[in-house]
This record gives C-alpha cells, sequence and structure tokens, in this order.
C-alpha cells in the first residue's frame, strides 16, 4: 500500500512537476510476468523516475547499507526503502554476489519486475561505464528477457552530490525485450556472460546517447584507475541534440 501512496499521492506529483518525465517505449514493458529491467544510473533520482513511469510495481536490489542505519534517520531510511520495494543486498564479497543473485532469482521466480542498474553504481561523470556480470548471469540462468532502459536528464534534475533538486526535462526511454535463450546452459561462463552485459551495454549507449567508457564506475569512484578524457566531440553532439 505504501508503495502506491508514495507514487501516486506523496511524490508522484512533485516528481512530476520536477521532472516533467517524457516516456519512450512504455509497451515494450509486459503487463505481467517476470522482466529485468537494466538501466543506466545517473543519479538517485533514477530510482523514482522509473518506478514513476511504469504501470507495474518494480523491485530493486539496494546495497544493505540503506538498512542499517542508526537512530531516526536510520529507522527512516530503513522504513522508505522498505516501503517503496526495495530489497537489501550485501556487496561486499563473492559469497555475498551469489546471495543477492539467489535473491534476484526468487523475485524473478514471483514474476516480479526487478530493476537493476548494470555499472553497479552511479556514474561519476554523466558517462556510461561497463557492466558487470551479475545481470547476465542472472538472464542466463533464468531465461527471463532483458528491457534496456535509458535514463535521461535525472543528473539535471538530482545532480549528484547535491542535496538541492531542480527543475528539468526527464526522459525515460525503453528498448525492445532483449532476449539471451540462445545462450541456453551457459551460465557460468564468464566469456558468454561478459559477451551477453556488453551487448546490454550497447543497447543502453545507443538509447541514452552517453559516451562509453571501458572500465568499472566503481574504480573510479574508489580511485583505483582513472577514466579517460571525455571526448570532445561527444560533448559538442550532445550539445547540438539538446
Amino acid at each position: 500500500m505504501w508503495y502506491w501512496l508514495f507514487k501516486y499521492i506523496f511524490m508522484g506529483p512533485l516528481l512530476s512537476l520536477l521532472g516533467r518525465p517524457k516516456v519512450e517505449g512504455l509497451e515494450h514493458v509486459p503487463a505481467s510476468g517476470a522482466v529485468i529491467l537494466a538501466s543506466n544510473h545517473l543519479a538517485v533520482a533514477d530510482s523514482f523516475f522509473l518506478p514513476l513511469v511504469v504501470r507495474r510495481r518494480i523491485t530493486f536490489l539496494a546495497k544493505a547499507e540503506y538498512f542499517t542505519g542508526t537512530g531516526l534517520k536510520g529507522w527512516f531510511t530503513r522504513w522508505f526503502y522498505s516501503v517503496s520495494g526495495q530489497v537489501p543486498i550485501d556487496r561486499t564479497d563473492a559469497d555475498a554476489a551469489q546471495a543477492a543473485l539467489d535473491t534476484a532469482k526468487r523475485l524473478l521466480d514471483e514474476g516480479k519486475l526487478l530493476g537493476m542498474y548494470p555499472e553497479g553504481t552511479r556514474s561519476p561523470d554523466g558517462r556510461l561505464y561497463k557492466g558487470k556480470t551479475g545481470l547476465a548471469r542472472l538472464a542466463l540462468e533464468t531465461g527471463i528477457p532483458v528491457i534496456p532502459v535509458a535514463m535521461i536528464g535525472t543528473d539535471v534534475v538530482n545532480p549528484p552530490g547535491s542535496k538541492m533538486w531542480h527543475f528539468g526535462r526527464v526522459t525515460v526511454r525503453f528498448g525492445k525485450p532483449m532476449d539471451f535463450t540462445r545462450f541456453e546452459g551457459l551460465g557460468g561462463n564468464r566469456f558468454i556472460e561478459r559477451a551477453v552485459i556488453d551487448e546490454v551495454m550497447y543497447e543502453l549507449m545507443g538509447l541514452s546517447g552517453q559516451e562509453y567508457v571501458d572500465i568499472y564506475a566503481a574504480s573510479v569512484k574508489d580511485g583505483t584507475q582513472q577514466p579517460p578524457a571525455e571526448d570532445p566531440a561527444e560533448r559538442i553532439s550532445e550539445t547540438m541534440a539538446g
């Protein structure tokens, strides 16, 4: 109940005012049945605008830290993420990764619409970063179709690092479902998993218009790798397109 109250009464009208969301390709999302929504990740607002435009309830896998805070703030954060359909996962080690995969399988077995961010974290600079293979393994082991989703403009409404939200124009663009059943039985093969997730990221690049960076976003955030300089031609084309 809380999920729908937040969507249609408490937050939906405000989000619609701030982002004036435009939706493209919503017909690709089925009215029922298990589906994986694979989205790029520009801002925290992605997890609000995507559910806003989809009629079905979306369940996201959220980092466990959102559910372990203390005090009044910790209680409110835990309550908010719980009632808004987030399921906690531990991302600290290999066992945790398997537990997250098992949780995702359970949700899909229940026919849920599962939202995932294959980059694993928000983009540090607005570009599209290398996808992690967990989503690919999930798709291969379950045979569930993957729908790529491009979030555009959420980082303008909700700039990373800022507590202030701004007026802007958000576009949510859904691609056609991607079927990987041709690789049936090959889940666990790291080369196939890499090929599958790269195919998903290629679709996201086309839908979002983002420049692709072939390193993990997390490695940029923790300082273990430096991203290449942005391509000026990409920036110029983005400016002209806007």
